[in-house]
């Protein structure tokens, strides 16, 4: 691991998904040019990438983040955002958590409602969790295993809750089809999960799954109270579970969490949840730019985006060695990429999605993202630090990483479409970098025919309304469509699946925004029966290579994120579970 080239590796025990638990870590990646520039500006400091910043128990005080805008939610059950996953442990507890750790501790799947991790069955198709004593909802009322089933349950309503992996949804044995809580208030007709007891729950699979564990993490397993069940409006007063409350709810405005007093830290022993502040509040619709300026002065602590400064930022933070020793420059599991539509003409022809992948600006691209420190130029789907990359650059991004007019132009003549088109393409305005990657693309393309508008939508329903409904998006000729993917924990499976199986395409709220290959869903089902680590990660690299054969994505860049914290903020650190900073262990330094 170079020094100047600091790398978060994303690691954990047990990442086997074939029949069999398969023990094993994944030997340490590394990061990839992508044929743009060298390691140019200086690099962060990185202190907290390994170990805890400021370390501290003190408790007290008030913990300050920002954000420019809402995300999906903060319900549960439908939201998927990671910044929210990471957010949420301060409310929120689930069958078991990754560890509030840094470094590879931060990989650590660990009890956290559940006493430890799960007991699966011979064949890792019927996996047994058992319950803490002492954990309360915040009104007191004890916590049981009925309110995790109800939990999972109500989440499978993907009419109801669009948002959220479609995991417990593809994998539970017998689930009815258009299952609903709101039909089924009893849960008879959910057999698939089994609660002999207060203190016992059972997931039955229709498929032998060995990394079930990763999905007993998700927010989804967080309990709710069917009493107080509100639906959609249920995100206004979640029920907590966690060491802090609602006090303040005001969508695109403030968040505010205070201390829950029903919650008791000995029934949470191995999280590494710290609880330090007395208060939590979240400043929503701050603009970029002033959210850096603000943290740069110390009147902001975090930035829960967690996507890294803005490049104005990043250049005067790089020049300032007292501001340049508060950062960290995070590698992650993620990649920030164009979807293709091939519901959208002349997208339905395979030549003409090779002329945009040709034509765009691979360089463009990555300054979008702030250059070097904040991106590395990508060649596919699959970030490098995900087992199973394999190398490969099948449209020159190398060697033309400007674009490749006159490959472009080819395709476009093998197309039909030898003046080029007209296509649109969405975003996200509130997320600068996407604005200009947009803008970068529609200048690229400009110069092969292709005139390309740009099509702004909110971040909060960018999936549910707008570029995840593939009805809506047809029908407003969505051509391209610019997002960013993490993984949802670290591996193949977990990168990929959400967004590449055409099996997870609902009606809306949709993270695979349009790949529809039936090889690809093929060697999905193939990963999962195979026991043998290095031919299961090799399959991961096959899925990402029939992708970029098809030409389904622009793949634009694998993102680094250039984090800044200011003094006023302690016990803190990367976590490597998440690749942000832990939002359950930070701390204020004065309080």
């Amino acid at each position: 691991m170079k020094k100047t080239r600091v790398v978060v590796v994303a690691t954990a025990a047990a990442l086997a998904l074939g029949l069999s638990a398969c023990a094993g870590s994944q030997t340490p990646g590394t990061s990839s040019s992508g044929g743009a520039g060298g390691s140019g500006a200086a690099p962060a400091a990185n202190a907290a990438l390994n170990a805890v910043v400021r370390p501290s128990d003190k408790k007290g005080g008030t913990l300050r983040f920002g954000i420019t805008s809402d995300w999906d939610s903060v319900d549960t059950g439908d939201t998927y955002y990671g910044l929210s996953w990471d957010f949420l442990r301060n409310y929120a507890r689930t069958l078991v958590a990754f560890k509030a750790a840094p470094g590879d501790q931060g990989n650590q799947l660990v009890g956290d409602l559940a006493t430890g991790l799960g007991k699966p069955s011979a064949d890792n198709k019927t996996w047994t969790y058992t319950l803490r004593d002492g954990i309360k909802f915040e009104d007191g009322t004890p916590i049981t295993s009925k309110d995790i089933k109800y939990g999972v349950a109500r989440q499978l309503d993907k009419d109801t809750f669009p948002n959220g992996p479609t995991y417990f949804n593809d994998f539970l044995a017998d689930v009815p089809k258009g299952y609903s809580v709101y039909k089924d208030k009893n849960l008879d007709n959910l057999k698939s999960i089994e609660t002999p007891d207060d203190k016992t729950i059972v997931f039955k699979l229709n498929k032998p799954f060995a990394g079930f564990d990763y999905f007993a993490q998700l927010p989804a397993t967080s309990p709710v109270p069917a009493a107080k069940d509100t639906g959609t409006k249920y995100k206004e007063h979640v029920i907590a579970s966690g060491p802090y409350k609602f006090s303040v709810y005001q969508p695109g405005k403030r968040i505010e969490l205070v201390r829950n007093d029903q919650y008791d830290p000995k029934s949470d022993p191995d999280t590494g949840r710290k609880a330090l502040p007395d208060k939590i509040t979240v400043e929503i619709g701050v603009n970029a730019t002033d959210l850096d300026n603000r943290l740069m002065a110390g009147d902001l602590d975090i930035d829960l985006a967690g996507t890294g400064v803005q490049a104005q930022a990043q250049g005067k933070i790089l020049a300032d060695p007292s501001l340049k020793a508060k950062t960290d420059d995070v590698i992650s599991a993620r990649t920030s990429y164009t979807q293709i539509n091939s519901d959208v003409a002349p997208f339905d022809n395979i030549e003409c999605r090779k002329a945009v992948i040709y034509a765009y600006d691979k360089t463009g691209y990555q300054r979008a993202y702030g250059g070097n420190i904040g991106a590395d130029i990508a060649t596919g789907l699959l970030p490098p630090v995900v087992p199973g990359f394999q190398e490969m650059d099948l449209y020159n991004a190398k060697s033309k990483p400007q674009g490749d007019v006159d490959s472009a132009k080819a395709a476009l003549a093998k197309c039909g479409q030898p003046n080029g088109f007209e296509t649109n393409i969405s975003f996200r305005p509130e997320r600068p970098k996407e604005k200009a990657t947009a803008e970068s693309l529609q200048q690229a393309l400009a110069k092969v025919g292709i005139k390309a508008s740009l099509k702004g939508y909110p971040q909060g329903d960018y999936f549910k309304l707008y570029a995840g409904k593939p009805d809506f998006a047809k029908a407003n000729k969505l051509g391209l469509m610019v997002m960013s993917w993490g993984a949802d924990w670290p591996d193949g499976f977990g990168f990929l699946q959400q967004i590449v199986d055409s099996r997870v395409i609902r009606p809306a709220g949709n993270t695979n925004l349009g790949i529809k290959l039936p090889e690809v869903d093929k060697l999905m089902d193939q990963a999962l029966q195979e026991n043998d680590k290095t031919k299961r990660e090799a399959i991961w690299g096959q899925i990402d290579k029939v992708v970029m054969e098809q030409a389904q994505v622009i793949p634009g860049i694998w993102n680094k994120a250039l984090l800044f914290r200011p003094d006023t903020v302690s016990n803190i650190f990367v976590n490597n579970g998440y690749s942000y900073y832990d939002y359950a262990a930070a701390g204020v330094t004065n309080p």
